[in-house]
């Protein structure tokens, strides 16, 4: 993907986010829905700071994003390079995935998947 075409922190939204979770949360499996829920409850933490929040929207975004450097319909590895930018976006802002956090995105994690 060129720089032109990378998706960035101002191509996110709450809506396309729940929206992509919704349609492809069991075709993703739970690692990658883990790792962006984590993310996305992360952004809301009233103490995690603004760069943080780019980061993680950022990875969102990608996450998100119609095209992606490994098409998600291919199966088996169409969201290998979504749950790579998650997992680099998650190391990153870590300090801000707190107890609170991880329990948010469990119980809606275990909606879809328990």
């Amino acid at each position: 993907m060129s720089d032109l075409n990378k998706p960035n922190s101002d191509d996110y939204s709450d809506h396309d986010f729940w929206l992509k979770v919704k349609q492809f949360a069991k075709k993703a499996g739970r690692e990658v829905i883990d790792n962006a829920l984590c993310l996305y409850y992360a952004a809301q933490g009233p103490d995690t700071p603004k760069w943080a929040k780019t980061v993680i929207f950022g990875a969102l975004a990608y996450f998100i994003a119609p095209l992606d450097a490994i098409p998600d319909l291919t199966p088996f590895v169409g969201f290998t390079d979504d749950l790579g930018a998650l997992a680099a976006a998650l190391a990153m802002v870590s300090v801000y995935v707190d107890d609170d956090v991880e329990q948010q995105a469990a119980e809606k994690s275990s909606a879809w998947f328990d």
